[in-house]
């Protein structure tokens, strides 16, 4: 197990409840596999760099994971195909 951590933004047009059930699903990939979760930190709804889909603003969402280093090419797909996920990265740490 490598820890890692994931940064991701997703869609600004996402209620409460909504960004919970894409952190959710997002964990319970991580769990499913033999990963934990270290901690999870919400940086809420900031401004962009530059616009991304058309959208100025995003949810920025941090965690913290330790997984199997074969794992990680699957979540990075994972999240490719999950629309309310705008961009993510995935660094070693």
């Amino acid at each position: 197990m490598r820890k890692y951590e994931l940064v991701f933004i997703a869609r600004p047009d996402l209620e409460e409840n909504a960004l919970g059930e894409v952190i959710q699903k997002v964990s319970n990939w991580i769990t499913e596999n033999n990963g934990n979760i270290e901690k999870i930190d919400q940086w809420g709804k900031r401004k962009l760099a530059y616009p991304i889909r058309k959208q100025t603003e995003g949810h920025y969402v941090l965690m913290n994971l330790a997984l199997p280093p074969a794992f990680v090419p699957e979540l990075e797909r994972n999240l490719r195909y999950l629309e309310q996920v705008m961009r993510f990265l995935i660094t070693q740490q």
